[in-house]
């Protein structure tokens, strides 16, 4: 491992408990900053209330450390969007924001419409999906932001058992993500879930990120937010155990080929050849081909959306 990242580790790689509660308020009242919470959700309505209850209860009527909570529905045929208001989120429908640019399914299109919609100096993003949910998740990755100055993006980190297995979720990080990042941007290498869903990040660094559209989103980030900041200015926080609901094998190979397609872009070299990936399925006649589009499109830095400088001068 590089020395640099061995450096990072030690100096930016926290446990949730190195900052209680009552100190990240503190700082939250001295700086004065305000904190989002946004969950994107697509037919979540089985966790997606008990999430949003527990951040509200504990977040924002015990201790108030969050400003608001937003759900960002991409189109649920369930009841996710009344369960969500009904726990006390306010919810949003990803085609009312931004209607002049159509939008394309994709959780990283939601989180870059999610700018637009949320006021918060930091925004704390958090999957819908999540089981045995703690509120540590969301406290424990602001903490750094709010009490030092130098640091503009936590990744949570986290066991992810898979079954009765402890530590075998996240395949898609360890057949993919992982090595793509160290033999291209080795400086990542200390992450533990790069690919993970919880993070939290200052408006000023998310508004000049561009957005892959899908689940390319979180490598893309991490690396735009690479260059642009610098390693010293990410960080991660050890919030203990993720359970949630795991995708097939079949879902995971389209998740890893958008993310192997977001690398490639920030490679700066060779060229895409063909934005598809074909997968097989047992039918009548023996294996037959199933083709998927990748996501080939993403969004500019929200900076430059004309509405979003106007909601700044407003």
């Amino acid at each position: 491992m590089l020395e640099e990242v061995e450096r990072w580790l030690t100096a930016r790689s926290w446990s949730v408990a190195d900052r209680p509660l009552h100190q990240i308020l503190a700082a939250k009242q001295r700086t004065g900053q305000s904190i989002s919470v946004v969950l994107p959700a697509l037919n979540e309505e089985e966790t997606v209330g008990d999430i949003v209850g527990v951040i509200r209860h504990d977040l924002v009527e015990q201790v108030p450390l969050v400003d608001e909570i937003v759900v960002v529905d991409s189109g649920s045929t369930d009841r996710t969007s009344e369960v969500a208001a009904r726990a006390g989120a306010r919810v949003v429908h990803r085609d009312a924001i931004l209607p002049r640019v159509p939008a394309v399914p994709g959780k990283g299109e939601v989180l870059w419409r999610s700018l637009l919609v949320t006021g918060g100096d930091i925004v704390c993003f958090i999957d819908a999906d999540l089981r045995e949910f703690s509120s540590d998740f969301v406290s424990g990755i602001v903490g750094p932001l709010l009490t030092d100055p130098d640091v503009d993006l936590v990744k949570a980190m986290y066991d992810r058992p898979l079954g009765g297995s402890a530590g075998q979720g996240g395949r898609v990080t360890e057949l993919m993500a992982r090595p793509l990042l160290n033999m291209h941007w080795p400086q990542l290498a200390g992450f533990v879930q790069p690919l993970g869903g919880e993070y939290a990040a200052r408006r000023t660094l998310l508004e000049q990120l561009p957005f892959p559209v899908g689940y390319g989103v979180e490598l893309g980030m991490l690396v735009d937010a690479l260059h642009l900041v610098g390693l010293d200015a990410l960080a991660q926080v050890d919030v203990g155990v993720r359970r949630h609901r795991h995708q097939d094998g079949q879902a995971l190979g389209r998740m890893a080929a958008a993310i192997y397609r977001t690398a490639q872009l920030r490679l700066a070299r060779g060229h895409l050849v063909r934005p598809a990936l074909t997968q097989f399925e047992r039918g009548e006649a023996g294996f037959e081909p199933r083709t998927y589009s990748v996501d080939t499109e993403e969004r500019p830095p929200m900076v430059e959306i004309a509405e979003y400088a106007e909601r700044k001068v407003a």
